[in-house]
């Protein structure tokens, strides 16, 4: 009798010699196994014993592995399933995975990648344990990871995107983010990772619009000693510190064509070579990528490979902007001021009335990332521990002074631009009257040097 740690894999496949080959590779990695040559055997093999992961063909004498794929997920939604597909069958894989398959290997069979995929699926988190109690298989609930605590709110949209996220943790499908700037992409991008099978490796994200083109390759890629005048060391690049985890590309649109050729080639090889190395190193990592912009568009203009578009846009996840999704504001109010008064050690203040209305009413052209930014000043301006309306800076009068500020052509600019402006001004004054003490600033701008820090960094001031 197996012990209660040990892992088992049911096998599906037609042919006998590819069901002796996987069992086989996996006895020896120390994990029991099972089979089965058509859907009736596998699906009467899984009403018998729960399984940790199953291996289906997509072709079987009585149906297909999508057909089976459905039935777990239906019936034992907590079994990854990892398909196998005739060589080149590109469209077959990706219907997989948008299905909810973990993964896919295709003929003839890779042991090495067999290997990975196993283990991997094998770690990912359990949502849910099975447990066999007087014949019958009953769904336990079990201690999981979950994006709830990163995700707030209620509503049906944000809903959707969470329940969305929970189960693209447990694939290994490239994802696409879609979203305005400020929803949230790369919390989603973040939670997909700590809730997956790669959570113990690295997590690379790379703001693809924020890299010089010329130094792109370096970037992405490392480089040698010597391999240029500045290499004074051997350095890794973005793709070797993501390997076993997950690469996040942000802003992928902005990649110029000459380096969306080069990753193309690395997602299809997986295998990268160092500025100035001649030896190719192995990589595996999965891909999520995001943008605010439209790449459809860009591919149709030219601006966009296509091929690199259908690799990484498998899946597509949208993230809803606040203005879809008003019922949850408050509660993403209340934790971010929580969460930015104990940052900044102050204690935790109360929103008044007309504050609270105010935050309501208001559009948030910058999303999440333009609330955050509008609490933390507001906490760092409000007297007496209590937010007012005029705190928050939003209000009509603010809202007409700026245009009025403003040049002529610029009387549309969004608030938080001009809000941004303002908070430049009056920080440079107060480092210029302190000699560029940051400290004496601080005090002098009446926050915290913690909180002083934060706005150098966010509006670029050295």
């Amino acid at each position: 009798m197996s012990s209660p740690e040990s892992k088992r894999v049911l096998v599906v496949d037609d042919e006998a010699d590819i069901r002796e080959l996987i069992v086989l590779t996996l006895m020896r990695m120390g994990i029991e196994a099972d089979s089965a040559d058509s859907c009736a055997h596998a699906k009467a093999r899984l009403a018998e014993r729960s399984y940790d992961l199953c291996l289906t063909d997509m072709r079987l004498p009585d149906g297909d592995g999508l057909s089976l794929l459905s039935h777990i997920a239906e019936r034992y939604g907590n079994t990854p399933v990892a398909v196998i597909t005739a060589f080149g069958s590109t469209d077959n894989a990706v219907a997989a995975l948008k299905a909810g398959a973990f993964d896919y290997m295709a003929k003839p069979i890779q042991l090495k990648q067999l290997r990975e995929v196993v283990t991997a699926a094998l770690n990912l988190p359990r949502a849910a344990e099975r447990i066999q109690k007087k014949g019958a298989l009953i769904e336990r609930a079990a201690t999981a990871p979950s994006v709830q605590s990163r995700l707030l709110g209620d509503s049906a949209p944000i809903s959707r995107a969470r329940d969305m996220i929970a189960k693209l943790a447990r694939s290994q499908a490239p994802v696409y983010i879609t979203g305005e700037s400020g929803t949230g992409k790369e919390v989603a991008a973040r939670a997909m990772h700590d809730d997956g099978a790669r959570r113990e490796a690295q997590f690379v994200a790379v703001n693809c619009g924020a890299i010089p083109e010329n130094l792109m390759e370096s970037e992405f890629f490392g480089y040698r000693k010597g391999a240029f005048t500045g290499a004074d060391s051997d350095r890794e690049g973005f793709l070797q510190a993501a390997d076993g985890g997950t690469l996040f590309l942000d802003e992928v649109g902005d990649l110029p064509l000459a380096m969306q050729v080069k990753l193309l080639r690395v997602i299809q090889e997986k295998k990268v070579r160092r500025v100035g190395d001649t030896v190719e190193k192995a990589v595996d990592f999965r891909i999520i990528s995001a943008t605010h912009k439209n790449l459809a568009e860009k591919v149709q203009a030219g601006e966009f490979r296509q091929d690199l578009f259908y690799r990484l846009n498998v899946i597509e996840l949208k993230m809803p902007s606040l203005r879809e999704i008003p019922e949850d504001i408050p509660l993403m109010v209340e934790s971010l001021v929580a969460r930015l008064a104990q940052q900044s050690g102050q204690p935790l203040p109360r929103l008044a009335e007309d504050a609270q209305q105010a935050l309501a009413d208001y559009d948030y052209p910058g999303n999440v990332r333009e609330l955050e930014n509008i609490l933390e000043r507001a906490i760092a301006l409000c007297d007496g521990n209590v937010i007012r309306k005029h705190d928050l800076y939003l209000t009509e009068s603010a809202s007409e002074s700026a245009n009025e500020s403003l040049l002529p052509g610029e009387r549309h600019a969004p608030l938080h631009e001009y809000l941004d402006r303002i908070e430049r001004e009056q920080i440079m004054k107060a480092l210029e009257q302190t000699r560029y003490n940051k400290t004496q600033a601080a005090k002098l701008l009446g926050i915290t040097f913690r909180s002083l820090r934060y706005r150098l960094d966010r509006l670029g001031i050295d």
